[in-house]
């Protein structure tokens, strides 16, 4: 028997796992008390934005794919905001930016994940919104031990932070790791909410708890910041949008089909990158060619992605189909590609920045993720992000800073992800599910940047094609490349590079460097924070990662 981090989890109660325990234990306790999966998962979820809030807040967003029983289909929760009103090419082009900053508020979009977990909540959940946001108001007023990433996070842009006097009162000396923060801003604000919307059905609650968010209190309180501070956010921006359920985009792959969300995020990369790999038999190749041919088919989709992806139509039916697959997988060969050419559509131009402290996912971790399947059969996957704590100004009043998701559309006419008003930014956040002969199997995904949508296929390729469980997925030796345009600021691209983690073999290592890939070796334990759950015939499993130290699964 190998070796492993964890225990792969097994059962027939509950499973949850997620980037934080403290998440992953609330998740499981509304589980004990008799919620069902999207309580469990919004109440997770709301706990992640108080105990990670340098990967994910009130202000951010949040993607979820999921399957309801009594729906009987898997669907999309998109809690993706959009760009204000006055956000127009022009208009960021006269402040002087050819791309839209990393940090600060002009790369806010309207605050998504509070309205996302509302629906989630109202449509499929059983638990009143009092009940299911105690657990993150207690850790909030009562406090929560600083993990490393967050006091790497605070330590790391400091001399930004102690510009914003918010964020600087309550971030300000870094705090160790282990010791107990408060938000008691943060607390107070989700409390007002819950004791202002009180009274009448469960909806009816949900209901007035979203207006008093985008239409509000909070919404006149972001608007006020916006203005003094240079945002172009207002309170007509929140009032305007709603979260939505959407069909998913899907691809059967070797009997499981693999549902994602459409392109205006990043989850149909993964389904292309399946396609091209079904022409390759994965089972047979040794550790060095599965590395190399994966990260040849990944250059391959993430050009079609930052060519033809955005909230616009997009050709999926033709770039998921076999044959222009045939046509692009011709492309793979036994050398590494300093090639970047979409098989449609064109790329946007390079553009020359500085990076800035502060700016895009610069630990490729600044996102958090679930995972939640009940006795029921019911299942999710959640990747909330956003409102990250160093990289944009702490609202006092409210507790916590705005997304700075804005700066993944183009300042560039003619892209299907360029600048528009009202349009959904082509987000990175990709959680996943798949389906096996129609039912829920498995949903997992991870935090990364562009590497959401390369960490979490690789675990998927090797349960799936490879055999592993699902631990021994999670911690098998993770890779990565950033040969594709970075969605944060400032754009880069990186020609032919692949990270290894330092537990491959020394033979792979310089096989890979010999196949011309630019191999950087990172830390053993320091790519990727997957986490899954499934549902394998009745039995409930759950893995989660240690890299971190911070991830858990946990259920019975």
């Amino acid at each position: 028997m190998a070796f492993t981090t964890r225990p792969e989890l097994r059962g027939a109660f509950g499973m949850v796992a997620s980037t934080h325990w403290l998440a992953s234990g609330v998740g499981t306790a509304v589980l004990e008390r008799g919620g069902n999966a999207f309580d469990a998962a919004a109440a997770a979820g709301f706990t992640l934005q108080v105990v990670e809030p340098h990967a994910n807040g009130p202000g951010g967003e949040v993607t979820a794919v999921f399957y309801s029983v009594e729906r009987g289909e898997p669907l999309v929760l998109c809690g993706q905001g959009v760009a204000p009103a006055s956000a127009t090419i022009e208009r960021l082009r006269q402040l002087g930016h050819d791309l839209i900053p990393g940090t600060g508020l002009l790369a806010a979009c309207v605050p998504g994940a509070f309205g996302g977990w509302l629906l989630l909540l109202r449509e499929l959940g059983s638990w009143r919104l009092a009940d299911v946001l105690s657990f993150a108001i207690d850790y909030a007023e009562l406090g929560f031990p600083v993990v490393d990433g967050v006091r790497a996070a605070i330590e790391r842009t400091a001399g930004l932070i102690a510009t914003w006097p918010g964020s600087r009162d309550l971030y300000l000396p870094t705090p160790p790791v282990g010791s107990r923060l408060r938000n008691v801003a943060l607390g107070a604000t989700y409390r007002r909410i819950v004791e202002e919307s009180r009274g009448g059905s469960r909806a009816d609650e949900i209901d007035r708890a979203r207006e008093l968010f985008y239409e509000g209190f909070v919404a006149d309180e972001l608007q006020r910041f916006c203005e003094a501070e240079g945002g172009l956010l207002t309170r007509d921006d929140l009032a305007g949008w709603r979260a939505t359920l959407e069909p998913v985009t899907s691809y059967d792959y070797r009997g499981v089909t693999v549902c994602k969300t459409g392109p205006w995020g990043s989850g149909p990369v993964a389904l292309q990158q399946l396609a091209l790999l079904e022409g390759f038999d994965l089972t047979t190749m040794s550790e060095e060619q599965f590395v190399h041919v994966v990260s040849e088919c990944a250059k391959l989709a993430f050009a079609d992605r930052d060519a033809l992806y955005g909230d616009a139509d997009v050709p999926l039916q033709t770039l998921l189909s076999k044959e222009y697959n045939a046509r692009r997988q011709a492309l793979v060969t036994e050398g590494a590609s300093g090639e970047y050419d979409p098989g449609l559509g064109r790329l946007p131009t390079p553009v020359e920045a500085e990076a800035m402290a502060g700016a895009g996912e610069p630990t490729r971790g600044d996102t958090v993720h679930l995972d939640v399947v009940d006795r029921w059969g019911n299942m999710i996957s959640a990747t909330p992000s956003g409102g990250w704590l160093q990289s944009s100004p702490l609202v006092p009043a409210l507790g916590w800073p705005l997304t700075t998701r804005a700066q993944m559309f183009w300042l560039e006419d003619g892209l299907p992800s360029s600048l528009r008003p009202k349009a959904r930014p082509r987000t990175t956040i990709s959680p996943g599910l798949a389906l096996r002969a129609g039912k829920p199997w498995l949903a997992w995904g991870t935090p990364g940047g562009d590497h959401q949508e390369q960490w979490a296929l690789h675990v998927f390729l090797r349960h799936v094609d490879r055999g592993l469980n699902l631990q021994e997925a999670i911690d098998a030796p993770e890779f990565g490349t950033d040969h594709l345009i970075s969605s944060f600021y400032p754009r880069g691209f990186r020609r032919r590079s692949l990270e290894l983690e330092g537990r491959f073999a020394p033979e792979v290592v310089e096989a890979l460097g010999e196949r011309g890939h630019q191999v950087t070796v990172a830390a053993d334990w320091s790519l990727g924070r997957v986490t899954a759950v499934q549902n394998e015939d009745g039995e409930l499993r759950a893995a989660a990662n240690a890299r971190g130290m911070q991830a858990y699964a946990t259920g019975r």
